[in-house]
């Protein structure tokens, strides 16, 4: 072994959340998504206009109705008449199904596809974007985010294209009318579209505020209902209940002002309709009184006047939703921009492959002799160096603890050898070549990782250790609960691998779901395993059995063994000692026992602790 240099440990600092403005809305970016579905988008187009243009023709039907049917009392076109009245119905209805068929199909596979290519690309990312970036914002981008840009590239696209068609075909048909009544009613419009954009502006700001508040109540729901034991055993509930009062009584407060200004909203709608419809009845009054126009017209100008206002709101509404979507679809970006800190260069991928799509047939064997040469490191966005000049040679088959107290940086150097780092300086040795040489997914494979907080994943036991061997067989499974004296557990199960875990492993101890954890890691006979401290939350007699099934796992694989338990370590190839960021230390148990120095200070404190600890 060569001697080390030192070691800091400096958390690494999360990133504020910055937005570049992008151009056109950010709609731009888009384009890849939308691509793939141009042809319904197209049809969504066409349909809409058609849809519009019944809607304009409407009216027109009620012209020649009122004026030939009822005023003249002609009614030889009548069968006529209904047969094209009937199939312009028939003609809306179609559009209108297949529109919105199409918004809905578009609406669910943008959205999927988003959610998709975002969950792709976070299996791509390296740990730090995951120290950076709490689980809440990772799920918000990918699940609320994605969902409203497919809500806006069909719905609100089909809708805009409805509305606009709607308002430019009515204004062209009634100035081609009666262009002085025309104008007299389209000088309502800027006034009503000033009104209206600006309660939309406030009632736009209010509903922000109401979903901020109801994330802020879902988040006390949640600690109300996962901290429900620690709460009563603080006697806080006082507090916590004063606390969700507090916000359920902001929200009820921005929920009523937003109410009362969509109240105020829809009334500037009616308001300015009416005053429309008074303008079309006192001027189209006088014309028709001199019998300028007919009452058919008069009665059509009516329809138009009235059913300019709720397209006009909804655009305004369009728009509001588009700015405020701008800033999903920049998060959304932001997340696909992202570089990972570790990557495969281009040269590794041709000839390895990549995550999803590995060449196993060039994968080398991986026989465990590590090497730092000179290495340094630095946390991405930390200011101080964790790692420096540090170097070290682990052979094949060597046992490597790694201790110290708590936050003194002991899972750096793991870090670096499962390369879910990169050394800022230096190198990291696998069977004598540069790690990135070859694939992270080849390493991965080959690495067995057991956490201190261990993870299952809701299924069933079968399912969880397959996890670690897809392809393994039951005789496999049970071969690899036997090995770490987890076979007991699975027994008492009731129904052996098929089993259900729950969500998490909630329905195991934290003992036996480390146990089926690192049943999980070593079941495919990995070359390096690491343990980094797996036994620290565990009880007595679980630590116990993990390390009576260490010698036989560990032998002729590398191993890395973090602890905090001292007792754990003692039968390791050589310990390295970290105090205050520097691995002081290193050597065997008996050796470092031997120097009387710092190993022997935490040894024998930690023993005397527990000895009191055992008899009280």
């Amino acid at each position: 072994m060569n001697k080390t240099q030192t070691e800091k440990k400096t958390p690494p600092k999360k990133k504020k959340e910055e937005y570049v403005r992008l151009p056109y809305f950010g709609i731009n970016r888009l384009i890849p998504f939308l691509a793939k579905y141009r042809g319904r988008l197209l049809v969504m187009l066409i349909l809409g206009i058609v849809g519009s243009l019944v809607d304009i023709a409407l009216p027109l039907f009620q012209r020649y109705a009122i004026d030939n049917y009822i005023t003249k009392g002609i009614a030889d076109t009548l069968p006529i008449f209904i047969g094209a009245y009937i199939l312009t119905l028939i003609i809306q209805i179609v559009a209108n199904c297949i529109t919105t068929y199409n918004a809905s199909h578009v609406e669910m596979m943008i959205g999927h596809d988003l959610k998709q290519t975002c969950f792709d690309h976070l299996q791509t990312l390296s740990f730090s974007y995951f120290n950076q970036n709490s689980v809440g914002y990772v799920h918000a981008r990918i699940m609320s985010d994605t969902s409203r840009i497919g809500e806006l590239v069909s719905w609100v696209l089909m809708d805009s294209i409805w509305h606009t068609s709607y308002i430019v075909g009515s204004m062209i048909v009634m100035f081609s009318i009666h262009p002085l009544l025309a104008a007299a009613v389209v000088l309502v419009v800027p006034l009503a579209a000033l009104l209206i954009a600006v309660c939309l502006k406030k009632l736009t700001q209010l509903n922000r505020n109401i979903r901020e508040l109801n994330s802020q109540i879902s988040g006390d729901y949640n600690e109300g209902i996962t901290g429900a034991k620690t709460i009563k055993t603080l006697v806080i509930e006082d507090k916590i209940t004063g606390e969700f009062m507090d916000d359920t009584q902001k929200m009820r407060k921005t929920s009523v002002r937003a109410t009362h200004f969509r109240g105020l909203l829809f009334s500037t709608v009616s308001f300015f309709s009416f005053v429309a419809l008074a303008l079309v009845l006192w001027r189209g009054g006088l014309i028709t009184e001199r019998q300028v126009m007919e009452i058919g017209t008069l009665s059509a100008f009516m329809s138009y006047a009235q059913g300019l206002m709720d397209p006009l709101l909804w655009l305004i509404d369009a728009v509001s939703t588009l700015i405020n979507t701008q800033v999903n679809i920049e998060r959304v970006t932001k997340l696909l921009q992202t570089k990972s800190d570790v990557a495969d260069t281009k040269e590794v991928v041709e000839r390895y492959g990549d995550t999803f799509s590995p060449k196993r047939e060039n994968w080398e064997e991986l026989h465990g002799d590590i090497a730092f040469e000179d290495v340094s490191f630095t946390y991405p966005d930390g200011e101080e160096k964790v790692l420096e000049h540090f170097s070290l040679k682990v052979p094949q088959g060597t046992r490597v603890a790694i201790v110290g107290e708590t936050g003194a940086g002991k899972s750096t150097l793991v870090n670096l050898v499962c390369r879910f780092y990169e050394p800022t300086e230096g190198r990291v040795l696998i069977d004598g070549r540069d790690a990135r040489e070859r694939s992270q997914l080849w390493l991965h494979s080959n690495i067995g990782y057991v956490l201190q907080s261990p993870h299952l994943f809701s299924g069933s036991v079968r399912d969880n250790l397959r996890y670690g061997k897809p392809d393994a067989t039951d005789e496999e499974i049970w071969e690899a609960l036997k090995t770490v004296s987890a076979d007991a557990v699975v027994e008492r199960m009731g129904k052996g691998l098929d089993s259900e875990v729950g969500e998490g492993g909630d329905l195991l101890s934290t003992g036996e779901k480390q146990l089926l954890s690192f049943a999980r890691a070593i079941i495919a006979d990995p070359r390096i395993l690491v343990l980094d401290e797996a036994t620290s939350s565990v009880d007595t007699v679980t630590e116990q059995i993990i390390q009576n099934a260490l010698g036989k796992v560990t032998e002729g694989r590398t191993s890395f063994l973090i602890a905090h338990r001292l007792s754990t370590v003692r039968d390791a190839d050589v310990i390295l000692v970290v105090k205050d960021g520097r691995i002081v230390e290193q050597g065997s148990h008996a050796e470092l026992m031997k120097r009387h120095g710092y190993y022997h200070s935490l040894y024998t404190r930690q023993f005397e602790q527990e000895a009191v600890e055992s008899l009280m």
